[in-house]
């Protein structure tokens, strides 16, 4: 079923923790709907006849920078997206190369998915699909329409290196305050036999104890 997928599908690629490659420029793309003809015949009928219904395509094989805000930018040449998700990674929130795509028409969403697919865009040969209305999972739309913000990566280590903390016995917190009191005394010296007075604050993995008033 469409849209229901679990880390284990991720690419191995998503897993490392590089910030996604800079957005590409719409406004550089072609517009397929205004300069092939065939395409914009069927679009202008379409119009004519507009379906009740709406349609939903799968986008796979999408390039590097081609985003939630590219893509709905781009797609709406064809007509009104209404809902648009792009799978991410849960671990690194990188592209995992693949989208949905709803639009208010059923009938406009074929003509992109017998459009697109094949496609070469970017150096990528898209592949595009329309999904049939049973086969859409009730999760698919989840988190659709929502900008993404990257988390810090500085943040993402504070927290993993914090769990790691928490989850270290008291034997290995012991020896984890050991190196660092050793690093310390060895940086303050260096500091000395330079001719610097620097005094360090030592610091513990322990939690200090609670003081309890009598």
């Amino acid at each position: 079923m469409f849209g229901f997928s679990t880390d284990d599908d991720d690419d191995s690629s998503d897993d490392e923790m590089n910030d996604d490659p800079e957005a590409i420029d719409v406004a550089k793309l072609p517009t397929i709907a205004k300069d092939d003809e065939t395409v914009k015949r069927k679009l202008e009928k379409a119009k004519r006849k507009p379906a009740q219904d709406r349609g939903v395509i799968y986008l796979g094989r999408i390039p590097h920078g081609f985003y939630e805000e590219q893509m709905k930018s781009y797609f709406k040449q064809f007509g009104d997206v209404t809902r648009l998700r792009l799978s991410r990674n849960k671990r690194t929130g990188r592209s995992r190369h693949y989208a949905f795509i709803e639009f208010d028409s059923s009938s406009v969403a074929q003509i992109v998915a017998d459009t697109m697919d094949n496609y070469l865009l970017m150096g990528h040969i898209l592949t595009c699909k329309v999904i049939p209305k049973d086969e859409v999972h009730p999760e698919l739309w989840v988190g659709a329409n929502k900008k993404w913000r990257p988390v810090p990566r500085d943040r993402v280590a504070r927290v993993q290196h914090n769990k790691a903390c928490l989850s270290r016995t008291a034997e290995e917190q012991d020896k984890a305050e050991k190196r660092l009191l050793k690093r310390q005394a060895q940086k303050k010296r260096k500091l000395e036999e330079a001719g610097i007075k620097y005094d360090f604050d030592a610091v513990s993995y322990k939690k200090k104890p609670k003081s309890t008033e009598s």
